[in-house]
């Protein structure tokens, strides 16, 4: 026969398992409203009949829960009488013995209300298991808040390190594409630009573009990334030639100390006559796309930036033909891995790219793009970039 001391102690551990479950399906979102939510379906049916939460920043609810279907219509008539409960300290709301508030508090901030009610009179164990998930509850939508808001800050500063838009380029088709790695919780290192230069002696328009992969991420990569395309736009708007911009830009990684992060860059620049310059450092070669079909490298490799001090870069002169396609990319592509096989092994993207021929900027990267999302089934951990230009005619 079981004694009361030991039905009392199954309670207990019935009641604690609850409150550990609860803790972990709290703890299995960084989604607020999903917080909220979760929060009544904890409460009702277990300890409560119906279950009303509010946020912080909302008159109305944020969400109804109720046993019985039926009684929704009635329940939502008496919020819109009673309105929103007062924050604080647990207080009546309706009858003390039918109904109660109880605060979503978290490191001092008052995250909004949970108003829960029953039938008949609370029991005070259940009155304290509800302030327990409530106080747990808080905790987890305070981290919800934070990680959104951190994410959205990191969102923020990526985009305002991509350009915001493309030039007009006439007589050529550009397209660019980017992708960071992962949901944008962290800013990546790649990045890319195109925008116009002063003409050159003889009056001709000309463009400069970018594309470049910051060792790392976070706000340290993320500095360095705004150091190179800003500088990059600055000392080209100052006439400097190609390869002197680099130089500089090396300069300045060089300067920023522990601060500075290796950077891979490609440099160059295009005439309204097809002219076309060129400087990789250290970054994946360029890829010339024929009207037949034939992919062949457009530069040849020198020192990435930010390690050696005193160097001098040299440029790599061609003409981009009509029909003829610049494909430029960052390693998220070249090194998308499957296994222990890379995407660029083996001249895959030569392969892929090969396949393209006769398309619009558009439509390379996009193939491409796809190329890289079906090679492997696993997600990417690197940030992707590409930058397209192709001649018209």
């Amino acid at each position: 026969m079981t004694t009361s001391a030991e039905l009392a102690d199954r309670t207990w551990r019935g009641w604690m398992t609850y409150v550990a479950e609860a803790s972990e399906l709290l703890a299995g979102t960084l989604d607020p409203g999903g917080i909220v939510a979760l929060t009544a379906q904890i409460v009702v049916p277990r300890l409560a009949d119906w279950c009303v939460a509010y946020t912080a920043e909302s008159t109305s609810p944020a969400y109804v829960w109720h046993t019985d279907e039926d009684r929704s219509d009635a329940l939502k008539e008496l919020l819109a009488v009673e309105g929103r409960p007062a924050e604080g300290p647990p207080v009546p709301w309706g009858n003390t013995d039918l109904a109660c508030t109880i605060p979503l508090v978290a490191r001092g901030r008052t995250l909004g209300v949970i108003c829960v009610g029953r039938s008949v009179k609370f029991p005070p164990d259940h009155y304290e298991l509800a302030e327990e998930i409530v106080r747990r509850a808080a905790l987890a939508l305070d981290n919800a808040l934070l990680y959104a808001e951190q994410k959205a800050t990191s969102l923020a500063l990526q985009r305002s390190l991509l350009p915001p838009g493309l030039p007009d380029l006439p007589g050529f088709d550009v397209a660019v594409s980017y992708r960071p790695a992962g949901e944008g919780a962290e800013v990546g290192g790649d990045f890319y630009d195109v925008f116009t230069c002063p003409p050159g002696p003889d009056g001709e328009p000309r463009w400069r573009f970018a594309i470049g992969d910051v060792c790392g991420t976070g706000p340290e990569a993320a500095s360095v990334t705004g150091l190179a395309r800003h500088a990059l736009r600055i000392l080209s708007g100052e006439g400097m030639p190609l390869p002197d911009v680099v130089e500089r830009l090396n300069r300045l990684i060089i300067d920023e100390g522990p601060r500075g992060r290796l950077l891979t860059l490609l440099h160059g620049e295009l005439t309204a006559s097809g002219a076309l310059t060129l400087v990789c450092a250290g970054h994946p070669l360029p890829l010339i796309l024929a009207p037949d079909g034939t992919v062949t490298e457009a530069a040849n490799p020198q020192p990435l930036l930010g390690v050696i001090e005193e160097i001098e870069f040299t440029v790599d002169n061609l003409t981009l033909r009509p029909g003829h396609v610049l494909f430029s990319c960052t390693d998220g592509v070249t090194e998308r891995r499957d296994g222990d096989v890379l995407l660029g092994d083996a001249d895959g993207l030569e392969t892929i790219l090969a396949r393209c021929a006769g398309l619009s900027a558009g439509a390379v990267a996009a193939a491409v793009e796809r190329a890289v999302d079906e090679f492997s089934a696993e997600p990417g951990h690197d940030d992707m970039a590409i930058v397209v230009l192709r001649a018209n005619g």
